[in-house]
This record gives structure tokens, C-alpha cells and sequence, in this order.
């Protein structure tokens, strides 16, 4: 939590790369509503970051539109993501008390911008949970996560050596955007970023493409995941059994599935709707038997796919358990030291999950 307030601070002093072409840090509309409200005063209910573990539905404005290809998106779904639990326990940096949140949402557009085209009011379309110019660089190679102008924030800039693209309710860190956990939400470059639901799609399958699905296939295509090859999946998440099913559909020949400790029960989940999937429970391994060696023992020389589907917030050691708990670190990284010693060699390691880099 101090990490994160220092990051805000930080950010204030040295301030933005200033190369992003769209509004930046509108994460409610109440923190300037003469600029980011609808002109007519209605007001809407929004889930707000509050504090380390305290999330609240709060009162605020409904948004408006202040740029030629926003859309305001009356939301009629919205999900919890797993990573928001990261912006729930403070691990990411830079929310402010009142941040709207949420990335996930679909719904019926409300208004649109002079130079939005292809949407109309009423239309039902579901969001992107990356927020894409569709014309950089990176957009016009398919590779919109990484959009040059949608984020300008030095700090993330200074640490990762890039930037991401703005993310809907994912903390000032990517851009500082009002998420769709919300009555309305406005969408920059709404022509780009929203996708039509046809009539027959309800909102609980079409809430699908906004993250999930999209980021479990890209797990697994990303990652090479080819006929024949056996794949370890660490988390049993819905990620993790997205990604289990999509290696079969991509040939995979094994795909084991590695949870434990609470969330040992999903184990019995994935079995029950994949049976072919094999599990490892790695609170039931003997003394002296560790995630590695039983993957070894399982499959010769190890998997050939590693898949990281569960982020790096769950400490097993004592030692990363205090770190964690005292800030001084962000993440652990026992999930991918296991990943690079599970595989064979020349294997493949993908990760999914949430990485912040304290």
C-alpha cells in the first residue's frame, strides 16, 4: 500500500511521456465533473477502489463524451476478474481512493461520438479490457495489448522499459480509466474497442470475449502449444481449465492442471467437466517431493509446455509469505522458477497472470 501511494506521488512529480491521444487518469467522473460529466447531472452507482482490501458501491456521475470516437455504454453485464483481486489487496501501484473498476463489461450503447460509424444508440456490444488506438504500430500488427497511444504513465515506462496499452479500471498505472463495474462507462476509441453481440448471445456468454476467453486462447497459441506435446498448467482457475481445453483442441496429447493449499477443490472441478485432464495437487506431495520432480516423474523429462495461469501473488514460502505481507515485494516468482525447471529442454513457458515487477 505505501509502494502504491509512492508510485501516485512519483507519478504527480515527474509527470506523463505525454505521447498518449486520449484523456488520461478518468478513473470517476465525480473528480472533475465539470469535464467528465454527463451535462445532465444523473448520477449512476460504481464499484470504487477505497483502500487495501476495502472496495465499495459508491454514488458518482454518469460519464460523457469528451472525444470524437468515445462511446458511453449503458453496462447490462459486467464480471470479476481474477486479477482484480491484485487491485483489491493493493499489489498494484498507483490507484487513488475512488478509482471506478472493472475491465470486463458488455452492454447497449448509449451515445456515441461524432466520428464513431460503425455503432448506433441501443446497439449491444461487449468491450475490449485493453483499450486500443487500432492504428500504431503495435494495433496495425494485431498486437493492440501493447498500443503506443492509449498510456503515457513515465513510471511504467521507467520499469518495463514500454508501456502497455490503457486498461479499463486497472489503476492510473495504465492510463487511469473509469472501469465498467459501473451503471455507465465511457469507451475511448468506442469504434475500436467495442465488438456487436448478435441478439441470440446473452450477455453471460458474450461477457466471455471481453478478457477470458480471448486471454486463455492467447495463452495457448502464444505460447506454441502444438500436437502432440503434454502441457502443465499452474492454476485451476478459469484460465487455467480454459487453457486446459484449448490445448486439446490444439493437439495437445496431456495437459496436467497444478493447484493446491484453498484452492484445492478446483482440482475435482476441472476433472468432473474434462476428465481426460490430470491433476496435481502440489499440499498432497510427500516430503521432499516438489512440483518439478513429480512433473518429472510423470512425464519424461518433463512437460513441454509450462502455462502460468495464476499470478504472483500467492506466496508457498515463508519467506516470500513475509515479504508480501511487509511490501517489500510485489510478486513471488516460485510459480515461474517452477515452470523453468519443470520443462524439458527447449520447452516453452508462457505466462498469463498479473506480474507487477517489485
Amino acid at each position: 500500500m505505501a509502494v502504491s501511494q509512492s508510485a501516485n506521488y512519483l507519478e504527480k512529480a515527474i509527470g506523463h511521456t505525454g505521447d498518449a491521444v486520449t484523456e488520461q487518469n478518468m478513473t470517476n467522473p465525480e473528480r472533475d465533473r465539470e469535464k467528465y460529466a454527463d451535462p445532465s447531472g444523473e448520477k449512476m452507482k460504481a464499484l470504487a477502489w477505497m483502500g487495501k482490501n476495502d472496495v465499495q458501491v459508491v454514488e458518482t456521475f454518469k460519464p460523457k463524451i469528451i472525444e470524437d470516437r468515445d462511446v458511453i455504454l449503458k453496462v447490462t453485464g459486467s464480471t470479476i476478474c481474477g486479477s482484480d483481486l491484485h487491485l483489491l489487496h493493493g499489489a498494484i501501484i498507483e490507484l487513488q481512493k475512488g478509482d471506478i473498476l472493472g475491465h470486463e463489461f458488455c452492454g447497449k450503447v448509449d451515445s456515441v461520438g461524432p466520428s464513431v460509424k460503425n455503432l448506433k444508440p441501443g446497439d449491444r456490444v461487449v468491450a475490449s479490457f485493453q483499450i486500443a488506438c487500432g492504428e500504431c504500430m503495435y494495433c496495425q500488427k494485431k498486437l493492440s495489448s501493447q498500443c503506443e497511444r492509449t498510456n503515457d504513465n513515465k513510471i511504467e515506462n521507467i520499469m518495463y522499459g514500454g508501456r502497455t496499452a490503457g486498461m479499463f479500471g486497472y489503476s492510473h498505472f495504465t492510463g487511469g480509466f473509469a472501469g465498467g463495474q459501473a451503471e455507465y462507462a465511457r469507451v475511448p476509441y468506442g469504434d475500436n474497442n467495442l465488438l456487436k453481440l448478435p441478439d441470440d448471445i446473452p450477455d453471460e456468454k458474450g461477457l466471455y470475449l471481453s478478457d477470458v476467453l480471448s486471454t486463455s486462447w492467447n495463452c495457448v497459441v502464444d505460447t506454441g502449444v502444438k500436437e502432440g506435446d503434454v502441457v502443465a498448467i499452474w492454476g485451476g482457475g478459469p484460465i487455467g481449465q480454459m487453457c486446459a481445453q484449448m490445448c486439446f483442441i490444439k493437439g495437445a496429447k496431456r495437459v496436467i492442471v497444478i493447484d493446491g493449499g484453498a484452492a484445492a477443490w478446483r482440482l475435482d472441478l476441472i476433472k468432473s467437466k474434462t476428465p481426460k485432464v490430470e491433476t496435481l495437487n502440489y499440499t498432497d506431495l510427500p516430503s521432499g517431493t516438489t512440483v518439478t520432480s513429480r512433473l518429472k516423474e510423470m512425464e519424461h523429462g518433463g512437460p513441454d509446455v509450462a502455462l502460468e495461469c495464476a499470478a504472483g501473488e500467492y506466496a508457498k514460502g515463508i519467506g516470500h509469505k513475509i515479504e508480501l505481507a511487509l511490501g517489500l515485494e510485489t510478486d513471488t516468482s516460485e510459480i515461474l522458477n517452477e515452470m523453468i525447471t519443470s520443462v524439458k529442454n527447449y520447452g516453452r513457458v508462457g505466462i498469463t497472470g498479473v506480474y507487477v515487477g517489485f
